[in-house]
């Protein structure tokens, strides 16, 4: 079984540690917890021993720590060492080397891989100090799963939360490529081992001038989580992304481009592949000629903004010779959902189209677009079946579990 140390900082969202423990504990992989002196005022270790069922460890100066598990065993003894709040001092320390406690000296110690969750409010976020380290720990090898953007337990709105211990454990698990128990709920990892995948995700952004342009609503989460999933199911996965502020999934190719037609190209560019899953709100249409400087505001009205449409990826996949095994669409759709989605599903020649219920009473709190939860339908030729409402992770769970099951009953026929 492979072991995370899980590496507990000092912010309020360390009251998350127990979710997390039982989150990971869940994809089949042992955690021990390794807690810093400022976490103690929001966990206990009593709480962390319990749910991870191992000792928890405090003290650098620990004399039977040291005699019997010393700093340098800690990290030898993990595949991956997770920090989780990882706050702008865990960060900094990282960065700059500095090791004066248990957690900062066996992030120095370690040659395992290490996977930092920010949390601290936005401004703390956003600030150049933190930028730089934030960088400096890319360039090191680092990997990172968050900051998310949302409501701050200081009272402020922005990015900076932490994401949630069900993204960090599939993350986490996908980093580590599958575990020795089941990964999703009772499905044996690897079980997309060898496919290759493409997914996009997000909005695209098409210029009007230098300084606007054509966007939607969407924030790339779902086709994030789905990555995730795939990921830790053993697939090759290639995720074509649009503007997004999201951070980079582990274990995932990404591709990271702006326009409708460099998506088009991108993925037009990755075939063949075995399964297309395309989540990404492409824009429509795009302006006929993107002026080369700012226009400005004039007494004599709007200015004349023709538009030109948008090639259509989904369709042209459902086409192309080089069409995926299983090709997947989404649907955004405010009324008549699934009836379009089926109107869909024929016209671009997919083999599934998940229809998502996007208007703003869908009763989804923040709305399914930019927010954290969906109520996705899956719709194929044979068969409707509703997700019903949960998080964007367990919709992206649910989802690969049933891509899974496509390929092991063809395998079975």
């Amino acid at each position: 079984m492979k072991r995370v140390l899980l590496i507990i900082g000092g912010g309020i969202a360390a009251y998350k540690a127990p979710d997390l423990v039982r989150q990971l504990r869940a994809q089949g992989l042992a955690v021990r917890c390794l807690l810093t002196k400022a976490a103690e005022q929001f966990v206990s270790p009593l709480s962390l021993a319990s749910v991870s069922g191992d000792k928890v460890y405090e003290n650098l100066f620990d004399l039977t720590d040291e005699a019997e598990m010393g700093h340098i065993q800690l990290s030898r003894d993990a595949e991956l060492i997770l920090v989780a709040p990882a706050t702008a001092d865990l960060m900094a320390k990282a960065a700059q080397g500095i090791a004066n406690d248990l957690a900062s000296t066996t992030l120095l110690a370690t040659d395992k891989p290490v996977m930092l969750a920010p949390a601290m409010n936005v401004r703390m976020w956003k600030h150049a100090a933190t930028q730089r380290n934030l960088a400096q720990l890319k360039t090191d090898g680092l990997h990172f799963v968050g900051p998310e953007e949302g409501d701050m337990a200081c009272g402020e709105f922005g990015l900076g939360r932490m994401s949630e211990p069900s993204e960090i454990a599939a993350r986490a698990a996908a980093l580590l490529g599958g575990a020795d128990a089941p990964l999703l709920r009772g499905a044996q990892a690897p079980l997309l081992k060898g496919k290759k995948v493409l997914i996009t995700a997000g909005p695209t952004h098409e210029p009007i001038d230098p300084v606007r342009y054509i966007a939607n609503r969407s924030s790339g989460k779902q086709g994030y989580a789905i990555a995730g999933a795939l990921a830790a199911m053993g697939a090759e996965v290639h995720l074509v992304s649009g503007p997004t502020a999201l951070a980079d999934v582990a274990g995932v190719k990404m591709h990271r481009l702006e326009t409708a037609d460099e998506m088009y190209a991108a993925c037009h560019a990755l075939l063949p592949v075995d399964i297309g899953v395309m989540t990404a709100a492409v824009a429509d249409w795009r302006p006929d000629v993107c002026a080369d400087q700012k226009l400005k505001k004039t007494e004599t009205g709007l200015p004349d903004l023709a538009l030109r449409e948008n090639r259509d990826i989904l369709a042209s996949l459902g086409a192309s010779d080089k069409k995926p095994e299983l090709l997947i669409g989404f649907a955004a759709e405010t009324h008549n959902v699934e009836a379009f989605a089926r109107d869909k599903l024929a016209r671009k020649n997919c083999d599934w189209i998940i229809a998502n219920n996007v208007a703003l009473d869908s009763g989804i709190e923040g709305g399914v677009m930019g927010g954290d939860e969906n109520a996705a339908t899956l719709v194929s030729q044979n068969n409707v079946e509703a997700f019903g409402q949960m998080s964007k992770t367990e919709t992206a769970q649910k989802l690969a579990e049933h891509i899974a099951g496509y390929f092991n009953s063809r395998k079975t026929s």
